[in-house]
């Protein structure tokens, strides 16, 4: 395993020296969509080896969903590599440049991070976007799927690398562990220093958890995502009711649903019973403290102070009732995660207000927290979420996989 991994690691090395042009950087994503349209027939034949060890060993049905691959997700990946393509080359742009008065001239670069590793869980198309993401960006990247999607990835892995070969490319600028061994997790994340340059995990709170704690590399990532909708008493009510029914119930498993709704109590009489019981009847349990409990008339289990910390990934949400914005955003600030955070109001300044104050990574104003996603920022798709203090933030997409150098020239001058 040691030899194995290390080999991995100096291979992608070696791979991130090579400049690749723009040109044939979208050539070989060109090249990679025709592959998969061309072996559609295998990769779903692989894919239903996985799907098959999956029910086997009696998966949850969330996961099996997540791996499945059809001909609608093939489509999926296919789309988000051609909108990769239509972006800029995000490497060798210059941000900014300037002279000093010492005759210096000065310009700010991007250039690629280095070598990337991804580990992730169940969903194949994490590898063909990760891959695609990668590379256009200029980081090699080694990629650790789960076991329960390991004949997915591998043929999907090994299609990127027909196109990199087919364009006289160094073929390890994606590669896949193949090793099924759990502790290779451990060793990358404790010895491969030397070789990876950041370490980015998508998948459940275990696996982010681990990987976080246990890594000597950078960690690009998220833990939870406690996201909260909160509805300001200059809210619309039907707008509040389309909004929180979509946030919480539209996909209960990502990242990005509310978790904890915070309601203004100056409109609980008038919002309390349309907005609960509209999430109740669509199959939502409800938890609210003493306030929520005196205006529903449906079905609540009183709040515990541990419900303020709860990522659910389920049909159940935690509400709260408020006596202003200032409490909404502090409650926030002490109980979320940094991921997203809306508001909803027809308040302007409130909503400026919240924007601002909420130390979310994503902060957002009468819309659905459902939309904290790389694809539907318009990234073409994201190799995760990170809620860092230090960027990249929100959504992880081609051009937040750069970082940047300073190129500085003169005409020989020293410093006095």
């Amino acid at each position: 395993m040691r030899n194995y991994l290390f080999s991995l690691g100096k291979n992608a090395k070696k791979a991130s020296i090579e400049n690749v042009s723009s040109v044939k950087k979208n050539q070989v994503l060109k090249d990679y969509i025709f592959l998969i349209k061309d072996n559609h027939s295998k990769i779903i034949l692989e894919n239903k080896k996985d799907l098959k060890n999956a029910n086997k060993n009696k998966l949850k049905n969330n996961l099996i969903k997540r791996l499945l691959l059809d001909n609608k997700k093939l489509l999926q990946i296919t789309n988000s590599i051609k909108t990769i393509i239509s972006f800029k080359d995000p490497v060798d742009q210059t941000l900014k440049k300037w002279k000093r008065p010492n005759g210096l001239k000065i310009e700010k670069k991007t250039v690629p991070i280095g070598v990337i590793s991804v580990i992730y869980e169940s969903r194949p198309n994490v590898t063909s976007d990760v891959a695609a993401l990668c590379f256009k960006s200029g980081n090699p990247v080694i990629l650790k799927g789960g076991s329960e999607a390991y004949y997915s990835n591998k043929i999907l892995t090994n299609l990127f690398k027909k196109a990199l070969q087919k364009n006289k490319i160094n073929s390890n600028y994606v590669q896949f562990i193949e090793s099924k061994n759990r502790k290779t997790v451990d060793f990358l994340l404790t010895k491969m220093i030397n070789y990876i340059d950041v370490v980015i995990p998508r998948g459940g709170r275990g696996l982010v958890k681990k990987v976080q704690e246990l890594s000597r590399i950078p960690v690009i990532g998220h833990l939870e995502g406690i996201c909260h909708t909160y509805i300001d008493d200059q809210a619309d009510l039907t707008m509040s009711k389309k909004i929180t029914l979509n946030a919480k119930l539209r996909n209960t498993a990502i990242c990005g649903a509310t978790e904890t709704i915070l309601i203004h109590k100056k409109i609980l009489k008038k919002f309390c019973d349309p907005i609960l019981s509209n999430l109740e009847k669509n199959g939502c349990k409800i938890i609210g403290d003493k306030n929520i409990n005196k205006f529903y008339n449906g079905k609540i289990k009183i709040a515990k102070e541990s419900d303020w910390s709860t990522e659910y990934l389920g049909p159940t949400v935690s509400v709260k009732s408020v006596k202003n914005i200032d409490e909404a955003i502090n409650h926030i600030n002490k109980y979320g995660t940094m991921h997203t955070d809306a508001i909803i109001t027809k308040n302007n300044k409130s909503a400026k207000k919240f924007l601002k104050q909420v130390k979310s990574s994503i902060s957002m104003h009468n819309t659905s927290t459902q939309f904290a996603d790389g694809g539907e920022f318009g990234f073409g798709g994201e190799v995760g979420i990170s809620t860092n203090t230090l960027p990249p933030r929100g959504p992880v997409g081609l051009d937040q996989l750069v970082s940047y150098k300073y190129q500085v020239t003169s005409n020989g001058r020293i410093r006095k």
